[in-house]
């Protein structure tokens, strides 16, 4: 039993280390992005609809959730019973754990739609951090090494 919270609350652990993941807002810069020139168009916004960006899959949930399966699993029987139970509980854990993580991780997203002032259309998905783009707002597109952002 204290193996199993022990476990338990390796991956509790993990997965809240997972959601400290990089932000994708329009606020939101690596350390990489400081003193780094950025092109600057401005435009309208044309359109707003609410997405949804899928959570992170990473190996961490999946070994997290195996380890937390095959030491629950082991604990079922004895001998062989023990061993097929370790080995049932890590895959059955493995597949929850990656399940858990990417559930834990996915964000709202928001795809803006602006009419740049040369006239072209681009459309930006970022995560919605509550900065409730409204149609015909004036705003400022940012772009730098294949990132771009809509900002006010």
């Amino acid at each position: 039993m204290v193996r199993m919270r022990a476990a338990l609350g390796v991956l509790v652990a993990v997965l809240m280390l997972g959601g400290c993941a990089a932000g994708m807002g329009g606020r939101d810069y690596s350390r990489d992005d400081a003193r780094r020139t950025m092109v600057v168009q401005f435009g309208t916004v044309a359109g707003v609809r609410g997405v949804n960006l899928e959570g992170t899959k990473t190996p961490i949930g999946t070994v997290t959730g195996a380890a937390v399966g095959g030491i629950a699993g082991s604990s079922v029987g004895s001998g062989k019973g023990s061993a097929v139970g370790a080995v049932l509980g890590a895959v059955v854990g493995g597949l929850a754990g990656a399940a858990v993580e990417e559930g834990a991780t996915r964000q709202v997203g928001v795809e803006v739609t602006v009419q740049l002032d040369n006239g072209q259309y681009l459309a930006v998905v970022q995560a919605d951090e509550g900065e409730n783009f409204r149609v015909g707002e004036r705003v400022r597109v940012l772009r730098d090494a294949g990132v771009t952002r809509v900002a006010r």
